[in-house]
C-alpha cells in the first residue's frame, strides 16, 4: 500500500514537472502571465514555468499569408465587382498582439476585408483594372497603420481576382473590338496614303520616258500570265490606236 501511494505521488510530481517545461522553436515566443499579470516574453529554447502560477501563450513570428474572401463592391462609377486579395503580415511584438487585441488573426482578417471594400469602392473600374499596384500600396499603408498598435507589421497586400458582371464583360469586349477595328482602319489608311505617295513619285519618273511605260506593260503581262489565266487584257497605248485609225480612213478621189 505504501508503495502504491509513493507511485501516485511520484507520478503527480512528474506530471507537474513536465507541464512546467516548455520548448519554443526559433520562430516562436512565449508571452508569460503570472497570476494574470504580464511578466515578460520568453523564448526561443527551454522555458520553465512555475506550476499553477504562470501561464504561457505561444505566438508565432513567421510571415502569415491570409486569404481575404471575395467582397462584393460597387465602384465609384457604379459598377458591381467581386474582388478578393491576399494579405502578408507578421507579428513583431508578441505581447501587444496578445494583450491589446483579443484575437489578432480574426481582427486582422476583418480589418483587411473592410479596407478592401473601402479602397475598391473609392476607385473607378478602369483604375482597378489598370492601376492595381497603386491600390495594393494604398491598402498596405492603411492596414499597416491600423495594425501597428497590435504589434503587427503588414508587408504587402495583393488583389488576386476582379470578377465583373456578364453584361460588363460583353460591353468591354465590344469596346476592345471597336478599338481594334479603329486601329486597323487607321493603319490601312496610312498604308494607302504612303502607297499613293510612292505611286505619284513613280509616275513622275516614268512620264518623260515612254519606253519605261512599255516595259511596265510587259511586266504586267508577265504577272498576269503567271496566275494561269485564260484571258489576257493587253493595254494598248492610245497613240498606236490613233495611227491605225489614220491608215484605215478611206481616201477621197
Amino acid at each position: 500500500m505504501p508503495f502504491a501511494i509513493s507511485g501516485v505521488i511520484l507520478l503527480f510530481v512528474l506530471t507537474i514537472i513536465l507541464n512546467a517545461i516548455r520548448v519554443l522553436r526559433e520562430y516562436e515566443r512565449g508571452v508569460i502571465f503570472r497570476l494574470g499579470r504580464y511578466v515578460g516574453t520568453r523564448g526561443p529554447g527551454l522555458i520553465i514555468l512555475v506550476p499553477f502560477i504562470e501561464r504561457m501563450v505561444k505566438v508565432g513570428l513567421r510571415t502569415v499569408a491570409m486569404d481575404i474572401p471575395p467582397q462584393d463592391v460597387i465602384t465609384r462609377d457604379n459598377v458591381s465587382v467581386r474582388v478578393n486579395a491576399v494579405l502578408y503580415f507578421r507579428v513583431l511584438e508578441p505581447e501587444r498582439a496578445i494583450i491589446d487585441v483579443e484575437d489578432f488573426l480574426f481582427a486582422t482578417s476583418q480589418l483587411a476585408q473592410t479596407t478592401l471594400r473601402s479602397v475598391v469602392g473609392q476607385a473607378e473600374l478602369d483604375e482597378i483594372l489598370a492601376e492595381r499596384d497603386k491600390l495594393n500600396v494604398q491598402m498596405q499603408s492603411i492596414l499597416d497603420e491600423a495594425t501597428d498598435q497590435w504589434g503587427i507589421k503588414v508587408m504587402t497586400v495583393e488583389m488576386k481576382d476582379v470578377d465583373l458582371p456578364v453584361e460588363m464583360k460583353r460591353a468591354m469586349a465590344k469596346q476592345a473590338e471597336a478599338e481594334r477595328e479603329r486601329r486597323a482602319k487607321v493603319i490601312h489608311a496610312e498604308g494607302e496614303f504612303q502607297a499613293s505617295q510612292r505611286l505619284s513619285e513613280a509616275a513622275a519618273i516614268i512620264e518623260p520616258h515612254p519606253a519605261a511605260l512599255h516595259l511596265r506593260y510587259l511586266q504586267a503581262l508577265t504577272e498576269i500570265a503567271a496566275e494561269n489565266n485564260s484571258t489576257i487584257l493587253f493595254p494598248v497605248p492610245i497613240d498606236m490606236l490613233t495611227a491605225f485609225k489614220g491608215n484605215m480612213t478611206p481616201s477621197s478621189e
